[in-house]
């Protein structure tokens, strides 16, 4: 299992366009939200030299890759209207390709309003024709993909091959189950199907209007971002 790479929002000064270009690096992103009734807003990416990266978090899907400036290992977003702060992602030092999943947090005194959780793209992560699932709820939960059955607790995420026990059409059991009044509850419990060229992004996480815990998924038909030019 792996620590989710959450970043907390904390103000940061403008970025000074002459910041030396050695202390940047280039990194392919693509986004998206578990909120879809109020998204980001249209953002910037601040990078080397003035660049100024659009950026667009999707909400049923994931973007399109962007390639993104980060200092050192930090990813930093403005409001494209106004310029004002948005969100900063911290990065794994080897990350070239990453997902990043926008989270509405309580506005802070700076006006940053999103955190996010950083997903590393690499195949151990988001296996071709696997699944990742990561719990952003604040108690553990189970679930079974295929022949595997997992406990994972809260801010943990875990990486799933493609099931081996498949039917004729691909299909594999797909259950989640939260803890309610000290009993576990099946949430949901399906089939789905898992192919090559395929994966899946699933979120456990508490429904902000129903307060019930709720579950996210996205499917992704790439099967893994390129990584971002070095120069």
């Amino acid at each position: 299992m792996r620590a989710l790479c959450f970043c907390l929002l904390l103000s940061v000064p403008s970025i000074s366009l002459a910041q030396d270009s050695k202390d940047f690096r280039k990194v392919s992103c693509r986004f998206l939200t578990l909120d879809s009734t109020t998204p980001p807003p249209p953002l910037l990416n601040l990078g080397d030299k003035g660049v100024e990266v659009p950026c667009t978090v999707n909400t049923h899907s994931l973007s399109p890759a962007s390639v993104c400036h980060a200092k050192g290992n930090t990813l930093r977003f403005v409001t494209a209207s106004d310029h004002k702060p948005a969100a900063n992602a911290t990065l794994p030092e080897t990350a070239k390709a990453c997902i990043l999943v926008f989270i509405r947090a309580p506005k802070t005194p700076e006006g940053l309003a999103w955190r996010i959780f950083v997903i590393e793209d690499t195949a151990k992560n988001l296996p071709n024709g696997g699944a990742f699932v990561a719990n952003f709820h604040n108690a553990d939960i189970r679930f079974i993909i295929g022949e595997n059955k997992i406990l994972l607790p809260p801010a943990k995420s875990h990486g799933f091959d493609m099931p081996a026990k498949r039917d004729a059409f691909n299909m594999a059991p797909v259950v989640f189950e939260f803890q309610r009044n000290g009993a576990w509850e099946t949430v949901r419990e399906s089939m789905l199907r898992f192919v090559p060229g395929m994966r899946y992004l699933i979120f456990a996480y508490v429904d902000p209007l129903s307060g019930r815990p709720s579950l996210a998924t996205f499917r992704d038909f790439s099967t893994g971002a390129k990584p971002a030019p070095a120069k």
